[in-house]
């Protein structure tokens, strides 16, 4: 793993005591999930979405990826989507960028696909806008984590899921433009990156 997201998710780890219980209690059912799943030795897929797939989607897909590699956790897939496409914002980007995240762009349109690399010796996390039910994403047998109210209350049925689950957060996008803009994106980044670990070294137990 990237030494410097090595050290970021170390000193995340002492920050468990943090999470709200609230928190914790909705946290619990993703756990829950994975581990019924490697119980039967089956493939772990989850799916972030969020509206515009633009920020906090794609920030649960890469910290789910980084999570299950840190924990040593196998046969977990992450992916993301939205009910309309956009593209991967780049405020959201320069916050992965400040973690350590190697982010290379592949190709070069308005919804450029980008290969983010927390380890150099695993497979990317293959980020671009697109919807929920996009041929990339898995049909069947997943479980769908909306990241954001909107999408929470705008896909009323999402077919193929086996659970559904609200693990809303505040939009950064609500400070684009102004002077909190960059604390704010970090800020989300670190609260989902946080989260997503707890899920994941709950399983440890």
């Amino acid at each position: 793993m990237i030494p410097l997201i090595k050290t970021f998710c170390d000193n995340l780890t002492k920050e468990f005591e943090t999470i709200p219980d609230n928190r914790k209690e909705i946290l619990a059912k993703i756990t829950e999930y994975i581990a019924t799943k490697m119980k039967e030795n089956k493939p772990i897929n989850l799916v972030y979405i969020c509206t515009h797939n633009s920020r906090r989607s794609h920030f649960g897909q890469i910290w789910a990826h980084v999570a299950a590699s840190y924990y040593g956790i196998k046969n977990v897939s992450t992916f993301s989507g939205g009910t309309e496409a956009t593209a991967f914002n780049i405020n959201a980007i320069n916050a992965l960028k400040k973690v350590g995240f190697h982010v290379k762009p592949i190709t070069n349109d308005k919804n450029t696909t980008y290969h983010v690399f927390h380890d150099d010796n695993e497979s990317p996390s293959v980020c671009f806008s697109k919807t929920y039910d996009d041929a990339t994403n898995p049909q069947k047998e997943f479980a769908a984590i909306m990241t954001c109210s909107d999408a929470e209350e705008n896909c009323p049925f999402i077919p193929g899921v086996e659970l559904r689950i609200a693990t809303t957060y505040d939009d950064p996008k609500a400070f684009d433009n102004t002077a909190q803009q960059d604390a704010k994106y970090d800020e989300r980044c670190k609260q989902i990156a946080l989260e997503t670990l707890f899920v994941f070294y709950k399983l440890q137990k």
